[in-house]
């Protein structure tokens, strides 16, 4: 009847990242974790999984002798949010 929601979406942390990343397709960490009010270390971790999962790409590098990671949504992650909403969708209807 109803579908199992993903458990890697299922977290409030990183639902808002996929959420954030699902509209403007990349952003940086910075943004991200200011977007989210999250601290950094719960972010890097995070972040983390979703890369794990191959919901996101992460690019770190420098720019003006500062690290810079950037988030990506990958086409695979806009198919698990898009899954991942359909699903709860289901579960608010009568």
């Amino acid at each position: 009847m109803f579908k199992e929601l993903d458990p890697i979406l299922h977290s409030q942390l990183r639902l808002a990242v996929m959420s954030l990343l699902i509209s403007v397709k990349e952003a940086e960490f910075t943004f991200i974790r200011e977007k989210t009010n999250a601290t950094a270390g719960n972010l890097s971790v995070q972040v983390q999984k979703l890369k794990e999962a191959g919901y996101i790409d992460v690019v770190k590098q420098f720019k003006d002798n500062y690290p810079q990671t950037t988030c990506k949504i990958t086409p695979q992650g806009v198919a698990a949010f898009e899954a991942y909403v359909k699903a709860l969708q289901q579960y608010l209807q009568p």
